[in-house]
């Protein structure tokens, strides 16, 4: 039976390897996969990547990869030789995008569709011109991702309800945008409890600041599985 705490991935949203591996050390007790993210990864490079799997967890390597095919396929098979489990692309990249990075990826490590950012709103949309309603988008770049053959998809917990109803088990529903009701909502927009997201039917929360910005990481982390029992 799955764990409240093997469905919470950290998001190590820090600025050095020093926050990160603080941060790691201080709640690998009660949790095991952590995400790696553009701030951290552009600051300390592969090196970090291997440091967290040295300390025996699992990464989640968060680059959000949108680029030409070939660029995105050898990107993917230098993060494959890395060794850790889950690697991000963005769905936009177009169905060959898609193909290339799929078929570049070692067996261990997942291939995760971004759908649309949770920091969007249907105002992005629109402004991007793109001419229909955002969760008809994130359902037609879904369905892109799974036609190409990605292991597991990102998308907001407001979205993950219909995904989980149109996939069911096929495919894997990672969530950010996932918040307690006694943390700040920053910069995302379409945000739910961890309790919600789980009911709407969320493989995996990611969850950063409300952690690792709290005074006290380990008791915000205990919290959340607390709410989650």
């Amino acid at each position: 039976m799955t764990k409240p705490a093997d469905k919470i991935i950290v998001a190590l949203d820090v600025p050095s390897k020093d926050d990160a591996l603080r941060l790691v050390e201080q709640l690998q007790p009660n949790v095991s996969f952590f995400k790696i993210g553009l701030e951290l990864y552009t600051a300390e490079g592969p090196d970090i990547v291997r440091a967290v799997l040295g300390n025996g967890a699992n990464v989640f390597l968060d680059l959000k990869l949108h680029d030409i095919p070939n660029t995105v396929a050898r990107a993917v098979e230098s993060a494959s030789k890395l060794g850790l489990q889950m690697l991000t692309i963005h769905l936009s990249g177009g169905t060959e995008m898609i193909r290339a990075a799929v078929a570049a990826k070692k067996a261990k490590m997942s291939i995760l569709g971004v759908t649309v950012l949770t920091s969007a709103t249907q105002q992005t949309l629109d402004e991007l011109g793109v001419g229909e309603q955002l969760d008809r988008h994130v359902s037609r770049l879904a369905n892109l991702g799974h036609s190409a053959g990605v292991d597991g998809l990102v998308a907001s917990p407001f979205e993950v309800k219909f995904l989980r109803a149109e996939f069911g088990d096929k495919i894997k529903l990672v969530s950010p945008g996932v918040r307690p009701r006694w943390s700040e909502q920053g910069d995302q927009k379409r945000t739910m409890t961890p309790r919600e997201a789980i009911e709407a039917g969320a493989d995996y929360l990611v969850i950063g600041r409300p952690i690792t910005a709290h005074k006290n990481p380990r008791e915000a982390l205990e919290k959340i599985l607390d709410e989650l029992k």
